[in-house]
């Protein structure tokens, strides 16, 4: 048996950062929720039960973490070093998506998140 695609998702990452133009952004900040996709071959790690033969979680939760303190003026650069920081640490990943929501933007409009998606692939 073989699987013809496999991926590893984190979900509804939550985050307070200081990414944004306005200054009021970056001295106030916000909330943010990321979501990944890392499309990798753990096929291995079905078959032996091993960490060792996967990508650990954490790992991934951290280096994204990491990148969401850093502050950014736009959500595309934040996502951008995220797949580039997870695409160097984590070789066996092939592709990530990536999405990030920034919750009650201040751009004068009634709505709960705005943000951008984009994918990476090596």
């Amino acid at each position: 048996m073989k699987a013809e695609t496999m991926y590893i998702r984190l979900e509804n990452l939550k985050f307070f950062a200081f990414h944004g133009v306005l200054p009021q952004e970056n001295s106030v900040g916000a909330h943010y929720t990321v979501n990944l996709r890392l499309k990798t071959d753990f096929s291995k790690a079905a078959e032996t039960d091993e960490l060792a033969d996967t990508i650990n979680y954490a790992e991934v939760f951290e280096a994204t973490k990491e990148e969401m303190h850093i502050p950014s003026k736009l959500l595309e650069h934040v996502a951008y070093r995220i797949g580039k920081r997870i695409m160097n640490q984590f070789p066996s990943v092939e592709a990530v998506d990536i999405s990030i929501y920034k919750e009650n933007p201040p751009m004068g409009a009634d709505c709960g998140n705005v943000g951008i998606e984009t994918s990476y692939t090596r």
